[in-house]
């Protein structure tokens, strides 16, 4: 049969624009997953695991890898991300640091935690002479809402707030409130219980919070320490508590319950005697505070940065008995990039049949347990799936160093 040039042309224009169009796709996929601030240590360049990008500095006839060699720490530089060093991407812009050490921990720890203000978290109808009403509500007053002060007093605790309101004698109040970092004032006129002959709002308050977690690391350069890789939140608001003050304090394995499909395990424990120091943060990348040396504990260890973590074997240093912490094996499944998710970095799948016997895989209070890849401190524990314990998320450790380091300044400069 004689093939005519239109018909050997077409099918090679359509495979071309196919072609054409997976890479454009491809190279828009890259560049939403790919962030754009990156951190590379002195001597080292930008480069990418198991991924078809390449960083073409954008501002020299130098080479990335070049550029590499002679950037110091403290300098920036903008970079082109290119798919196979052809294609643009996006730009990024380069900063160069240090290498950061820690000491990884992967013991439990106890968190103390008192809230700034005092925090709604709740509301009930108060019965008064004229029936149910909820003076709180009526006075647009929502859960999640932190209690400042009440009519000039300023309110720190639950029995604060109910002393203020119980004394109104039923006049008018006036209540400073914080909602999304914005301050405003309400006024509400407390109701008189028939059944407790005391003044009340219709509220349901909390003023402080405690648990157990895993400490993550311990920077012997500041004097911090991180854990958990997420924030302490409010169990019935799921609103990040406000920090006041609070404590670290040394804690006890006494049991575990396994996890299993739908229902998460669960470290249980008890606070043991003794502080190990001060809680200066709770953010959304972890908890973190000043305490005493830690660095006797352990090795220390080179942070990774989050380009140089790749799926693969890992392990987890965790405590799960009453012991010393301990390595388990674990495999990254998938890594994220997404800052706009800071605590959701890499999806880690459990893998070692010892800690799989144990706690089923993640449980409730392994939060902040380190993450080892190629000698480094690749991240930490975070959450767990709920239908399927063996897998979670995981935090880079990168984040956490930094947040470390910003409290560091802070805590730095507020005692200057």
């Amino acid at each position: 049969m004689k093939l005519t040039a239109k018909k050997i042309i077409k099918p090679i224009f359509t495979a071309a624009s196919l072609l054409s169009t997976a890479v454009l796709t491809l190279a828009y996929l890259f560049g939403n997953h790919l962030p754009d601030h990156f951190q590379v240590v002195e001597g080292s360049s930008l480069t990418f695991q198991h991924m078809p990008v390449r960083a073409v500095y954008n501002d020299s006839a130098l080479s990335q890898a070049e550029l590499g060699d002679t950037a110091l720490a403290g300098s920036e530089y903008s970079v082109d991300l290119k798919l196979f060093g052809i294609i643009p991407v996006k730009e990024a812009q380069v900063d160069v640091v240090g290498q950061m050490y820690v000491v990884p921990s992967g013991t439990t720890f106890g968190i103390k935690i008192f809230t700034e203000g005092v925090l709604v978290v709740g509301m009930s109808d108060v019965d008064g002479k004229e029936g149910l009403s909820n003076p709180a509500k009526n006075a647009g007053i929502k859960e999640g809402d932190i209690i400042l002060s009440i009519d000039g007093q300023t309110v720190s605790s639950n029995e604060d707030v109910a002393a203020v309101i119980e004394k109104s004698e039923g006049r008018s109040l006036r209540m400073e409130l914080q909602r999304d970092n914005m301050t405003f004032t309400v006024a509400f006129t407390p109701v008189l219980s028939a059944t407790e002959d005391k003044y009340k709002a219709g509220l349901w308050v909390r003023d402080s919070s405690a648990g157990i977690g895993t400490l993550t690391f311990y920077d012997p350069a500041t004097g911090i320490a991180a854990g958990l890789g997420h924030g302490i939140c409010d169990v019935d608001t799921g609103d990040l508590l406000l920090l006041s003050s609070g404590e670290l304090v040394g804690a006890k394995i006494h049991n575990v319950v396994k996890g299993k499909a739908g229902s998460p395990g669960e470290l249980r424990g008890q606070f043991t005697d003794g502080t190990l120091g001060n809680l200066l943060m709770n953010g959304e990348t972890g908890v973190y505070g000043r305490t005493a040396d830690l660095s006797a504990s352990g090795q220390w260890m080179k942070i990774a940065m989050k380009q140089e973590v790749e799926t693969g074997p890992a392990q987890i240093l965790t405590t799960i008995d009453d012991g010393e912490p301990r390595l388990y094996d674990c495999e990254i499944e998938k890594v994220h990039f997404n800052d706009e998710s800071l605590t959701q970095n890499m999806v880690i799948r459990v893998t070692d049949p010892e800690l799989l016997e144990a706690t089923g895989g993640i449980v409730q209070g392994m939060s902040g347990s380190p993450i080892i890849q190629n000698d480094c401190l690749a991240g930490a524990v975070t959450h767990v799936f709920v239908n399927d314990p063996t897998k979670g998320y995981g935090i880079f450790a990168e984040n956490m160093y930094n947040s470390a380091k910003s409290v560091a300044g802070a805590s730095a400069q507020k005692a200057s």
